[in-house]
């Protein structure tokens, strides 16, 4: 049997989450195999052909900010952007590119590449190889089908839907991954002997449609806005071209078509198992779910510059294709659309987060690590971001560092990955901005803010990246210095160039931050008082911290309380079921999770605040009885 060796980290995948690992744990310096199914789809776009979207805008920008790939690929893909939720508050402003998502995964694929200290290969993974220590069970690296091992200190599981894959298109099932690709069928064996909870999840994707059949002129355009930021904070100059979306809906006749068709939908007639996504449902589940809905929205999408290929975005369907054919031709615009690669669902195994530390180390398999959909989520965003804290955390192992773990108060990220390893999912988890209670303090601007600092402590912060951060957040200090020193008072000059303005007049004596608090445009103060002109980021910055000032300090004051129980930590050999005060539920559901702190236990689905106080007390009296006996 052939044998390599002596790899430091292997990353088992290569879609967004294991391109993430992978690219972290190299540029960390630890000579890192990235293996996957097939070469040609190195962070392939199975699905929707864009990045980004409320709650998972955020998510990129936090990637970005620590040093990962992302945004700076999305940024070069970008054929068409747009700033979403602009009539709302900064918190749940959100970004959204379309991707061309073959442009996309060329990136990535000369990004891996070229990395120093990393090797990619297409290989499939059959078996992890494990040995037995005296601390318990350790990963040792894995079997491939050709017979081949490969050893490593460290293993990241990032295999997507490919685990177990099976393809449902109406009646037509076969084993299979997206896109036509091979499935893993063997790996999920060789966790389960491991010990790991396997789960059985399902998602979908709908038709792609030639462009040249569709009749544009029965759409709406969605054109792109110019002005919309990009994802990087290092980007400089985004791609001038932006092409057209159209926006159509579905109606009467379409949903009479599905409804007819329901006992052919493997969604609605028990062939499918698994559980699917419940803020992406499938067309036909729509359609069942909301009778009373009139209509429903779709957008169709570009897939790249150089493809006639469109997606129809909200059409996400498992029905034979004679059935989406069939509903197709009710719809505005697409009545003589052809298809060219029809809708499916696919089934896949996943693992329970239950079993993950919240560095996303696997409980009782030392060296191993799993992200991204693998874990039970959805979305492009929600599995690079796993995949970045993966591979810098198996890097700290090998090192002898402790975790990156970043806290909900820190960002979404850490929002998503708390959610996971502490309450766990019965779906697939798709990241939103209502999950965050901290929302005005992690918005999409201020991700570099919060989190550049730890990316440049960690090592994957460039001296480039440094120095263009550290400018902006002292530009933002200065300004923010001079808006809170400036005084003004209410006398003729002062008053007289309010008025020329258009505003009104000042009343009584304040400083600059109060009037731009008041009237929330610092162009306007700039012209009024020759103040220095800021780049728009920074003016940005400026304009959110002195109009939303209040606010933040309250959110910081909730986050301070939060963070004294999350201080107060829970000893990890804790015998839940000898605290008998606790209700049973309690008690089970603390075992399974075993919690790091209080405020971690807080959180846990079944834990009720009774529980926290008996758990508070039983800790009071551990203390005590430990003073006692010293």
């Amino acid at each position: 049997m052939n044998s390599t060796t002596d790899y430091d980290i292997i990353v088992v995948g290569a879609g967004h989450a294991g391109v993430e690992a992978a690219l972290a744990a190299a540029r960390l310096g630890r000579r890192t195999l990235c293996v996957t199914l097939s070469l040609d789809n190195i962070a392939m776009m199975p699905c929707n052909p864009s990045v980004g979207g409320p709650g998972k805008s955020h998510l990129v920008r936090e990637i970005d900010a620590l040093g990962g790939e992302m945004g700076i690929a999305a940024d070069r893909a970008s054929i068409q952007r747009r700033l979403l939720n602009t009539g709302k508050g900064p918190a749940v402003h959100a970004l959204r590119m379309q991707a061309d998502k073959f442009l996309y995964q060329r990136i990535m694929k000369e990004t891996l590449e070229n990395t120093p200290n990393l090797d990619v290969r297409q290989l499939l993974v059959t078996e992890l190889l494990s040995e037995e220590t005296e601390d318990g069970r350790r990963v040792t690296g894995i079997r491939c089908e050709t017979g081949e091992q490969i050893t490593a200190r460290a293993v990241i599981l990032a295999t997507g839907t490919y685990l177990r894959g099976r393809i449902i298109l109406g009646e037509t099932i076969y084993d299979g991954g997206p896109n036509g690709q091979r499935p893993a069928m063997q790996l999920s064996d060789s966790l389960r002997a491991l010990g790991l909870k396997i789960m059985r999840f399902k998602t979908g994707t709908p038709a792609r449609v030639d462009a040249r059949t569709v009749d544009f002129s029965r759409t709406q355009v969605q054109e792109g806005e110019e002005s919309a930021p990009p994802f990087s904070f290092m980007t400089e100059k985004m791609p001038r071209e932006q092409v057209r979306c159209w926006l159509t809906y579905t109606n009467a006749a379409t949903h009479e078509v599905i409804r007819a068709n329901l006992h052919r939908a493997p969604m609605a007639n028990g062939v499918i198992e698994g559980i699917g996504p419940r803020y992406c449902p499938s067309v036909e589940t729509k359609i069942a779910r909301f009778p009373d809905k009139e209509r429903h929205q779709l957008f169709l999408e570009p897939e790249g510059l150089y493809t006639n290929e469109l997606y129809v975005q909200g059409m996400s369907t498992s029905l034979p294709t004679d059935v989406q054919e069939e509903f197709l031709r009710t719809i505005a615009g697409l009545e003589h659309a052809r298809i060219m690669r029809p809708g499916y669902a696919i089934e896949y195994d996943c693992f329970d987060p239950l079993g993950l530390e919240s560095s996303l180390a696997v409980k009782g398999v030392a060296g191993l690590y799993s992200c991204g959909q693998a874990n039970g989520t959805s979305g492009y965003e929600e599995a690079a971001a796993q995949g970045l804290i993966a591979g810098i955390n198996a890097a700290r192992e090998i090192a002898g560092e402790e975790p990156l773990i970043l806290g909900r108060s820190d960002g979404y990220i850490g929002v998503l990955i708390d959610d996971l390893v502490t309450k766990g999912t019965e779906e697939p988890y798709r990241m939103m901005t209502s999950r965050a209670e901290y929302r005005l303090i992690l918005r999409q601007d201020n991700a570099d803010l919060r989190l550049t600092p730890v990316g440049r402590e960690i090592g994957l912060v460039s001296d480039a990246r440094w120095a263009k951060f550290t400018a902006k957040r002292d530009a933002i200090a200065a300004a923010l210095r001079l808006l809170e020193t400036t005084k003004l008072t209410p006398d003729a000059a002062t008053e007289g160039r309010l008025a020329d303005a258009g505003l009104l007049p000042l009343r009584t004596p304040m400083n600059l931050a109060a009037l731009l608090r008041r009237e929330g445009s610092y162009d306007v103060l700039a012209r009024i008082f020759d103040l220095p002109i800021l780049a728009d980021d920074v003016k940005e910055e400026v304009e959110i911290t002195v109009r939303y000032d209040g606010y933040i300090r309250k959110q910081r004051e909730q986050i301070a309380r939060m963070e004294r129980l999350e201080r107060r930590r829970i000893p990890e050999e804790i015998d839940y079921a000898a605290i008998t005060s606790l209700r049973l539920e309690a008690q089970e559901k603390l075992a399974a999770v075993r919690p790091h702190s209080i405020g971690q236990a807080s959180r846990i689905s079944g834990v009720s605040p009774a529980d926290v106080s008996v758990l508070l007390v039983y800790l009071e009296k551990l203390t005590l009885t430990a003073e006692t006996s010293r």
